[in-house]
């Protein structure tokens, strides 16, 4: 009897130890098999997120390429605001010289120069009296006064190109 029940313990060890071993197998490939569908899921969410940042990337680089354009045209509308109010400033001034030094009116130069210059005198003359001086020239205030205006609004209309670049910026 002592070897039937050594024998059977054996057998039931043995039924134990392959049973165990199956189990083992199985829970190893399902623990591998959750690890690989874990690392392919991780993968899917870092490909995830690498995309998505590389289309944020994208996306700010193209803004920031619009915003350099919007810039440098606003920058070129300055440069032109600055050529045109230089020009005037010039033309006004040569205007005054002239006047100043007691250029004759009949002359052709000086009938262009007050041709150019008239619309934009125009609207300042008379404001002030213009006093003429001992050596025969004119010192016309209204110039000097259109001069000052024009600056200032020179300087509104540079100001208004900053603003609105600084806004463009600033969004």
């Amino acid at each position: 009897m002592d070897t039937t029940l050594a024998q059977d313990e054996a057998r039931r060890a043995a039924q134990h130890h392959a049973l165990k071993s199956r189990l083992e197998t199985r829970v190893d490939s399902q623990i591998a098999a959750q690890a690989q569908d874990g690392l392919q899921n991780e993968q899917q969410r870092i490909d995830a997120v690498a995309a998505d940042l590389q289309r944020r990337l994208i996306d700010e680089v193209s803004d920031r390429e619009r915003e350099v354009i919007q810039l440098r045209a606003i920058a070129r509308a300055g440069q032109v605001v600055d050529y045109v109010f230089w020009v005037l400033y010039a033309l006004l001034g040569l205007r005054f010289t002239l006047a100043l030094i007691g250029a004759r009116e009949g002359a052709g130069f000086v009938r262009f120069v007050k041709g150019i210059t008239e619309p934009l005198f125009l609207p300042f003359k008379g404001i002030v009296a213009s006093p003429a001086l001992e050596t025969g020239g004119t010192l016309v205030l209204p110039l000097l006064l259109a001069i000052g205006i024009y600056a200032l609004v020179h300087l509104a209309i540079k100001g208004l190109l900053r603003l609105w670049a600084q806004r463009r910026t600033d969004i």
